[in-house]
């Protein structure tokens, strides 16, 4: 009995031969069309035949149409019923088809496995570029010996370099296993510049050996081929990697950043050492996926940009309970380290739970929109996700709104002279208790859009805060208390070592290795990388 896999050979190979031999100019006819309708396997195949044939590319909505069991036949006429409803098959017309007299057209393995060529054939010779281009990535990333009768008469016809780069490393990656000696030489060396970790992967095992010692690759001159194509895919790929490891230590450190700087603030200006902060992150992305339920439940059309209202939610949120923590609770115990320490753990037990009552122990889902999906290719597999772009962006956006704040406004004014020498400005007239609360409502309100941008790179659960309050506080202590330029170096600094370090050492060692380094440096700077000035650092 004939197996589906050689089924599938026999039709590529075959589709081979019609585009060597027949014209492109030849166009779907009605008979062809109708013939993929008929009960006779074979009948079925010599049509998909001269479908893949005519190179006509409306061939592959017919062919794709009938792989998904949508074409049909109404009163001796081929229609498409889909969801959109149904429509001529040739022409794409409207059709008045009811569903009760359509007459389905069925389709065993052999043909699925003949279908599956003749669309992959097509669309290697559509005259889209895109679409040769899509076809041409997909047989890159997962090719097979089948294929490659196709590939070379693709290769013969393309004069797109992007398209022909991609068919050439398809046919490399299939012929690096094969019998002859000369064509592995010659894959190897096509593969060495193609930059592709799974052409990495694949030439490595050439240079692999038995039990016995002797090699996998019995020729020497082929090892010799893939030792200068793994040397030459790892120098091509060595900057996209850097490049890759940059931007993700400049993403994690935005994320320590907006985590750190409200705690910056609140711990300059107050000396609070607030053991609740990480739970401000927290109710920040938890009111994001509020947010995100509310779009979803009453502007569904909308729901891409519900992140726009969890911003300013997420920090009227957090400021508001930051604000109520401050007036009810830690007002009465400033110049008491060891009672607020304690106090302010509680509360941030008091909240996690809270969340649990509320929303449940399991993790909540926060979906990314649409615009923030995919990302940017640099090669060699490296891939920046739009989401941490975003993240970037939007750290960089609240550091320069903080920093307006501070310099550019009445109470950021208030907030420097409380901060520089708190007795002197209750003697100038500045009300300090006001001081004290609105700055600690805007420290907390900072933390909620920290919870909004962790909302889209991670799970949202109850103990979110706990992940991110000790980096916070590491990244205050190194940068120096109550110092915003101190704080984004050390959030930005404390994330690209630990990117570098994670390779090397793995996540768990590699911020123990931070951690050392922080306590030698303070060892050496106690006041972290900017001094303090005023009432602190004299205290």
């Amino acid at each position: 009995m004939i197996t589906t896999r050689w089924v599938r050979v026999a039709a590529l190979s075959l589709s081979v031969l019609l585009f060597a031999n027949v014209s492109r100019c030849i166009a779907i006819d009605v008979e062809t069309a109708k013939q993929l309708a008929a009960e006779d396997g074979d009948v079925k195949l010599a049509a998909i035949q001269k479908l893949v044939a005519s190179a006509d590319p409306a061939a592959i909505a017919l062919l794709t149409a009938l792989q998904d069991d949508v074409l049909v036949l109404f009163k001796g006429r081929l229609i498409i019923a889909g969801s959109g409803g149904t429509k001529d098959a040739l022409t794409g017309a409207p059709v008045d088809a009811p569903a009760a007299q359509h007459e389905a057209i069925m389709i065993n393995n052999r043909i699925r496995a003949a279908l599956d060529g003749a669309i992959a054939a097509l669309k290697l010779v559509s005259p889209d570029r895109a679409v040769r281009l899509a076809a041409a990535r997909a047989v890159a990333g997962d090719p097979s010996a089948e294929m490659l009768p196709l590939i070379k008469t693709a290769l013969d016809k393309e004069t797109d370099n992007e398209v022909k780069r991609l068919l050439n490393q398809a046919r490399a990656l299939i012929e690096i296993n094969s019998g002859d000696a000369a064509l592995r030489r010659e894959a190897a060396k096509l593969l060495g510049s193609s930059g592709n970790p799974q052409a990495k992967q694949i030439i490595g095992k050439l240079l692999e050996k038995h039990p016995d010692g002797s090699f996998i690759e019995a020729d020497a001159g082929v090892r010799e081929e893939a030792i200068k194509a793994l040397r030459a895919i790892e120098r091509g790929s060595l900057m996209p990697q850097i490049a890759a490891t940059l931007f993700s230590g400049l993403s994690l450190g935005s994320v320590l950043l907006l985590a750190a700087l409200g705690l910056a603030i609140t711990f300059g200006l107050m000396g609070i050492i607030n053991m609740a902060h990480g739970e401000m992150l927290m109710l920040g992305a938890y009111t994001t996926y509020v947010a995100q339920s509310l779009f979803r439940a009453y502007l569904p059309d909308w729901l891409d940009w519900y992140i726009a209202a969890a911003v300013p939610m997420a920090f009227a949120v957090a400021a508001s309970i930051g604000i109520a923590l401050e007036r009810t609770v830690i007002r009465f115990l400033y110049g008491r380290p060891l009672e607020t320490l304690l106090t302010t753990w509680g509360i941030s037990l008091m909240l996690t739970q809270l969340v649990r009552t509320v929303f449940g122990a399991q993790n909540v889902e926060v979906a990314n929109p649409a615009w923030m999906s995919g990302g940017f290719s640099l090669g060699a597999d490296v891939v920046l996700p739009y989401n941490r772009v975003v993240i970037i962006v939007f750290a960089a956006f609240v550091v320069f709104l903080v920093w307006l704040f501070l310099a550019r406004t009445r109470l950021g004014l208030y907030v420097r002279a409380v901060t520089q020498n708190r007795t002197m400005a209750d003697c100038m007239g500045i009300p300090t208790p006001r001081v004290d609360w609105l700055t600690f409502g805007l420290g907390s309100g900072i933390a909620g859009l920290g919870g909004v941008a962790l909302s889209q790179i991670g799970n949202v659960g109850p103990d979110l805060g706990q992940s991110y309050i000790v980096d916070s506080f590491m990244v205050v202590v190194l940068g120096g208390v109550g110092q915003l330029a101190g704080t984004i170096i050390a959030a930005v600094g404390l994330g690209e070592i630990n990117k570098f370090l994670e390779p090397f050492t793995g996540a768990v060692l590699g911020k123990i290795f931070v951690l050392i380094i922080i306590i030698l440096f303070i060892q050496k700077r106690p006041q972290g990388l900017f001094a303090l000035k005023g009432r602190m650092a004299e205290s």
